[in-house]
């Protein structure tokens, strides 16, 4: 599976993941600033050639379905991001993020701390 997206077929994929399911109008409804149908189709078409998605064939109609969950995906992207930019070291990642957060409420400090804490059991 390629993992380069372009704007337009990360919005697609974003679409699809909200939908679970969708033809290409229902796909085309969802997006910012909508090209043609036709466009929408062959970015579809060019998206199940990576590997992204499938089609699964619904009377006259093809229905798109992701390939991989939205939180496989978003663990992909995730390793793939800390590897590109942080040398695949979790802690910078998570440092950066905490350091560029405007700011954060005790709520999500509190679920960061417990994220941690399980983390730590997880280890053991």
């Amino acid at each position: 599976m390629n993992a380069s997206l372009s704007r337009r077929e990360r919005e697609i994929m974003d679409a699809l993941y909200a939908m679970g399911r969708a033809s290409a109008a229902q796909v085309r409804e969802k997006l910012p600033s909508p090209p043609s149908y036709s466009a929408v189709r062959a970015l579809l078409r060019i998206l199940e050639e990576k590997g992204h998605l499938r089609h699964e064939e619904e009377g006259p109609r093809y229905i798109y379905v992701p390939v991989v969950t939205a939180k496989r995906a978003q663990k992909k992207a995730v390793s793939h991001l800390v590897d590109t930019f942080f040398q695949g070291s979790a802690e910078r990642a998570v440092a950066a993020l905490i350091e560029n957060a405007d700011s954060l409420d005790d709520d999500e400090i509190a679920r960061i701390e417990r994220l941690i804490a399980a983390a730590r059991k997880k280890g053991s």
